[in-house]
């Protein structure tokens, strides 16, 4: 993700406004929304291996046209295009994974096995802030062009994967089906729902503080390059505590890992906001994305542990979906209280709107973790 650290300064630069840039994230939010479940229900009817080499294809367009394009509309197309494509790369990797390990019957280390996975895509991103920084320096297009590249990579990496075997498979494919799911797993199954939604909404508080943090640098003064370096330092961070995460939710337990990670993503909003000197700013993000850092593999592994696998890429699309959502109605309102008010407001105001909703559920969530797990 080379233009991860520098793509609201890219927005900047081309005269987009921060209501204007957040828009465009809302509707590739919007955009994964709309075919967040429809793409997972595929990935479970026709296999995870299809979806992922289509998610593949979908992610190089999307870059290709954001290399091509110099204004909002064009934008808007890469957006929508990258949103798809991610649609159905997102809970069939996860999807896949689990199964792989359930057909060896090792299903119980999924949570070591996405914990190096998240970490290893961390160090990636680390490596690619640092460079993606450097490549700004000479022109804020130049990132586009290189991640073009490396989404394409993605095409024959997809191709090497084996679809690993599933117990169930559906049997009557259809909308209806689809319909089934989603209503299993938000209304007739507690457990489930409750872990959905809960997880949702840290997600939706990681993702949001992904896109806000370069904007605050950028404030204090960080050149591109510095920007991108401190994305390098996070993602080394967050890489480095992903691979302790499951050993770390066995020590402390579940539910003192969830209040603890869940106080210091919300509130890292709200401290954010009042902090004034990058002296200060900079602590509380690593607080914050080493808290990410061990809520993200975990929270899904609570996720995969109670689920099926008839319908694990399924589910795993609704939680996408969810926090696609939120993000949508969240970003646009961050962009316009930015723009308003100021950054700082913003953060603190959308860190009191995340902490509210966390609170709002986090008892229901945590008496879901007393029952007990699906078995192999």
């Amino acid at each position: 993700m080379l233009t991860m650290p520098i793509i609201m300064l890219f927005y900047k630069d081309l005269g987009l406004s921060h209501q204007e840039a957040f828009q465009l994230k809302a509707i590739y939010s919007i955009s994964i929304v709309i075919f967040e479940v429809p793409s997972g229900y595929l990935a479970d009817i026709l296999g995870r291996k299809f979806t992922l080499v289509l998610g593949a294809v979908l992610g190089t367009l999307g870059f290709l046209f954001y290399s091509l394009g110099t204004g909002f509309w064009m934008f808007l197309a890469a957006e929508m295009t990258l949103g798809i494509g991610q649609s159905f790369i997102s809970g069939s990797d996860s999807a896949m994974l689990f199964d792989s390990l359930k057909a060896d019957g090792r299903s119980h280390k999924y949570l070591k096995y996405e914990g190096l996975n998240f970490s290893i895509g961390n160090y990636s991103e680390a490596l690619a802030g640092l460079a993606g920084g450097a490549l700004a320096e000479i022109s804020l297009h130049l990132p586009f062009y290189f991640q073009t590249g490396i989404a394409f990579l993605g095409i024959p990496a997809a191709l090497t994967l084996i679809e690993p075997p599933r117990i169930k498979k559906r049997k009557r494919p259809g909308f209806s089906d689809i319909l089934k799911v989603i209503k299993h797993a938000l209304i007739q199954n507690n457990q489930l729902r409750w872990n959905l939604i809960y997880s949702s909404i840290i997600g939706t508080s990681t993702l949001t503080m992904a896109w806000v943090y370069q904007l605050k640098l950028q404030e204090f003064g960080f050149t591109e390059i510095f920007i991108g370096a401190t994305a390098t330092g996070l993602n080394l961070l967050v890489g480095t505590v992903t691979l302790f995460s499951s050993k770390l939710e066995r020590k402390m337990g579940k539910r003192i890992t969830i209040l603890s990670t869940s106080i210091i993503i919300t509130g890292g909003f709200v401290a954010a906001g009042f902090t004034d000197k990058a002296l200060f700013f900079l602590p509380v993000l690593g607080i914050f994305y080493m808290a990410r850092g061990i809520a993200t593999p975990v929270l899904k592994d609570y996720i995969n542990q109670i689920t099926p696998s008839d319908i694990r890429a399924t589910v795993l699309s609704v939680r996408s979906l969810l926090i696609r959502a939120i993000f949508a109605v969240i970003a646009p309102l961050f962009g316009w209280i930015s723009d308003t008010l100021s950054l700082s407001e913003a953060l603190f105001i959308v860190g009191l709107v995340f902490m509210a909703l966390a609170l709002s559920t986090i008892t229901l969530f945590l008496n879901t973790l007393k029952k007990k797990a699906l078995p192999d």
